[in-house]
């Protein structure tokens, strides 16, 4: 069925404001596979995950403390040290593709440009409900039964 989907959305939203390379923070599954890549690529934007060690991390972060509601400072600067890495390799944004991050890395905290998805997503539902953006189609148009 035809739909917003959240990857899309996040880089529809990263190619509108010029970005070439996007580093992506969320659990081991979003960063390890092909999701957001795939929907980066597909934009010409390069998608950079974190190394292997920083990916284990921000994944523990996650599971360990802020899904259930603890933010620590030193959790904050381990992400903003991860952020800065990935600046480092040419990113010139990243994206928060967990619910949870954009708790813990507040705007202006990070060194990069951030794309919360969880954001960009409901922004995106609600234009659609408003008529301001088309829903989106697949084939060709939407599904009817």
């Amino acid at each position: 069925m035809p739909g917003l989907h959240i990857a899309e959305v996040v880089a529809d939203q990263a190619a509108w404001n010029g970005y070439g390379r996007v580093g992506v923070l969320g659990t081991k599954y979003l960063m390890d596979g092909p999701v957001y890549r795939r929907a980066f690529a597909s934009r010409g934007i390069a998608a950079e995950a974190p190394d292997e060690q920083d990916r284990h991390l921000i994944n523990k972060v996650i599971f360990d403390e802020l899904v259930n509601g603890e933010f620590f400072p030193s959790s904050r600067e381990e992400y903003v040290r991860i952020i800065e890495k990935l600046a480092g390799r040419g990113c010139d944004a990243v994206a928060l593709v967990c619910t949870e991050i954009p708790l813990l890395v507040t705007p202006g905290v990070p060194p990069l440009p951030t794309l919360d998805s969880t954001r960009l997503l409901a922004r995106a539902a609600f234009d659609v409900a408003i008529g301001r953006r088309p829903f989106p189609t697949w084939q060709g148009g939407p599904i009817t039964d």
